[in-house]
């Protein structure tokens, strides 16, 4: 089976669709009954790898061996951000990759093209449909919500999403919530479920119990306005004025981060409060270890790709009710229905004050995120490559 698969964001650029495209690539890499191309993004320009243009302008790809059996060809992009996009940035992708998708199409025989995200990668899909069946993987911000700032987006791209929704020969969502909010979009669509995973071998929970006082949280995410880390910022201060010992560290880029820490500045909390930026993939593992509890307030997730490396490290979850949460957080942790600081601090402060039950939330988060393993992810993608080809 030859597949393209394309996405405007893979590592370094973007979050979790980012990290799970290439998690999924990995489970693929190997299998000789696979020959999969990637088309996606890189950053050039101030601070990144240049990237040569030809003379009619377009960018020259870059090429890359990911595997025998996978090719990956980024298109160069002027990023200013690598966890945000600028329409313009937007713009570029789709007119650069149009190109290049248009050239893959004409050089090679594919079965299927394999779209994360319905918008903008599924345009592309959608412009071609005639010459190649295509899946998207809805993620999150490409399905209409109450993202604040997408809000005029999704009023004029509406048309566009339908259509490309409906001539897609598959939809999936990545938790039932998602689903549910994409069936209240469009209504007539029919959406299967496939969850993220977890790479259960680089994340593992730490082999020793802290026994300092100070208990540690930890949120992860890119820093944007659907996160509401001003919430866990607000809860700490409530915490802090109650005499609780804890600190919290906010990893994550983007655009809302000099907010934040204007926040922190002025809430006098820069000695307990840490806004860490962005940390490389590979230092993630020991950064999940060194925490106590995986704090989150988001208000729109796919499925956190966070919350279960988070949970694959033996971290009990506090969270605000979000897509997702049903499917990652039973036993394992706290669900807030109404997500405020006031509610927030009291969840905290009840695993705080209750040793044991952080224990056993503990491991029962480490036996839950061994349900959502890659492979059977991998697996459940393959069965539906063969439904469609």
């Amino acid at each position: 089976m030859k597949i393209l698969m394309l996405n405007y964001e893979f590592p370094p650029i973007g979050g979790g669709a980012a990290n799970a495209h290439k998690c999924l690539l990995q489970q693929y890499a190997g299998n000789s009954s696979l020959k999969i191309d990637v088309l996606t993004s890189a950053p050039s320009g101030t601070g990144f790898q240049p990237v040569k243009h030809g003379q009619d302008g377009r960018a020259t790809l870059i090429k890359e061996k990911f595997a025998d059996n996978i090719t990956i060809y980024k298109v160069g992009l002027h990023k200013k951000q690598l966890h945000y996009w600028r329409k313009t940035e937007v713009l570029e992708w789709l007119l650069k990759a149009g190109f290049h998708y248009r050239r893959l199409l004409r050089e090679n025989d594919y079965d299927l093209a394999h779209a994360f995200f319905g918008f903008p990668t599924g345009w592309l899909c959608y412009r071609r449909s005639h010459k190649l069946p295509y899946i998207i993987s809805l993620r999150g911000s490409d399905v209409p919500g109450e993202h604040a700032r997408l809000k005029l987006d999704y009023k004029i791209l509406g048309p566009a999403f339908r259509a490309i929704w409906k001539k897609a020969s598959a939809l999936v969502a990545n938790s039932e919530g998602l689903k549910n909010r994409a069936l209240k979009f469009m209504p007539s669509a029919e959406i299967d479920v496939i969850p993220n995973g977890v790479e259960l071998e680089r994340f593992n929970p730490a082999q020793t119990t802290s026994e300092s006082q100070t208990i540690r949280l930890l949120t992860v995410g890119r820093l944007s306005v659907t996160k509401r880390m001003d919430i866990l910022i607000n809860a700490v201060d409530i915490l802090k004025n109650k005499g609780c010992k804890i600190l919290l560290k906010i990893v994550g880029g983007g655009q809302t981060q000099q907010k934040l820490k204007q926040i922190v500045n002025e809430k006098k909390l820069d000695n307990i409060i840490e806004i860490a930026g962005r940390i490389d993939a590979e230092d993630m593992p020991r950064v999940y270890r060194q925490n106590n509890i995986f704090i989150s307030a988001s208000k729109l997730e796919g499925m956190s790709n966070a919350m279960l490396e988070a949970m694959a490290s033996g971290l009990p979850i506090i969270a605000a009710r979000c897509e997702g949460t049903e499917e990652l957080i039973a036993e394992n942790g706290l669900v807030i229905e109404n997500a405020n600081a006031e509610e927030i601090a009291k969840a905290i402060k009840k695993l705080i004050d209750d040793r044991q039950l952080r224990n056993q939330m503990s491991i029962a988060a480490r036996q839950r995120a061994q349900q959502f393993t890659w492979g059977r992810i991998a697996e459940q993608y393959l069965n539906l490559y063969e439904r469609v080809k």
